[in-house]
């Protein structure tokens, strides 16, 4: 739970595990987002991030100014897919309760799974196992799937399976994901905030019917997608914050992602 004087972390992943005030004062913060840029990946069919100089350099009066404009897709590098992206109704950017941009970070490391597989779909058993090891995933927790894919950013015939743009790109698209069945059991039995793994997309790169995404969208659970530098994180203790772009009705927008490890967690 977080309260408002200080906040305080379940350091287990059990329900029933003890917790400690959580100090930031001795700990190391990791950026798990990518930066904008003409390289950033973005879906074939979307607008890629572009940036257009405004003014930069001396001005008359004598001092150095410096302005951008930018434009992009919502949905590209990494960014927060909103839940009323995939299901009517539901949350837009600017609804999201900022406690629900909060929680508890898991980290579930399916790299060797997916090794010579780029359509691996992260299972329940991948879940099961985890929590064999780790205890269940905690209430209100942020699950980040670890697929090793995010070695590939942000080479696009690697990390997208094509470099070409466009509607004809879309069958070509392979990356893992995670599967719907997955995604359903997280919904049916434990009581997360966000799913986030280091692809383009929840749903892996063959799917047509987006299941996965439908599933989260459909109970108001954040998808986090692209996400950077899982390496670093450990499988419990983290706290993930995370911090869209607040788009008044938006589906998605790119999203800062914050992850606190504690000083007694940190390798």
């Amino acid at each position: 739970m977080f309260g408002v004087a200080g906040a305080t972390l379940l350091t287990g992943c059990s329900e029933s595990s003890e917790q400690r005030p959580f100090d930031f004062a001795t700990g190391t913060w990791h950026d798990l987002s990518y930066d904008l840029s003409s390289e950033t990946v973005y879906w074939p069919t979307a607008e890629p991030f572009r940036l257009d100089t405004v003014a930069y350099g001396e001005t008359e009066g004598g001092f150095f100014y410096s302005a951008f404009s930018f434009r992009a897709a919502e949905h590209g590098g990494t960014h927060l897919d909103a839940p009323i992206h995939f299901s009517a109704g539901r949350r837009s950017v600017d609804e999201i309760p900022l406690e629900d941009l909060i929680g508890p970070a898991v980290v579930i490391d399916v790299s060797a799974n997916t090794e010579g597989d780029t359509d691996y779909l992260v299972s329940v058993s991948d879940i099961q196992e985890w929590e064999a090891v780790y205890g269940v995933i905690p209430p209100g927790a942020m699950v980040l799937l670890n697929t090793g894919h995010g070695s590939n950013w942000p080479d696009p015939l690697s990390y997208l399976g094509t470099e070409l743009r466009g509607p004809d790109a879309v069958p070509l698209l392979h990356f893992p994901g995670l599967d719907p069945a997955t995604a359903q059991w997280l919904v049916d039995n434990r009581s997360i905030r966000g799913v986030g793994l280091d692809t383009p997309s929840i749903d892996y790169g063959q799917s047509q019917t987006f299941e996965s995404h439908r599933i989260l969208a459909g109970r108001n659970i954040l998808i986090f997608e692209n996400v950077a530098h899982l390496d670093a994180i450990p499988p419990t203790g983290a706290l993930l914050i995370a911090a869209p772009m607040k788009i008044r009705g938006g589906s998605g927008a790119p999203v800062r992602l914050l992850a606190f490890v504690p000083q007694s967690d940190v390798n």
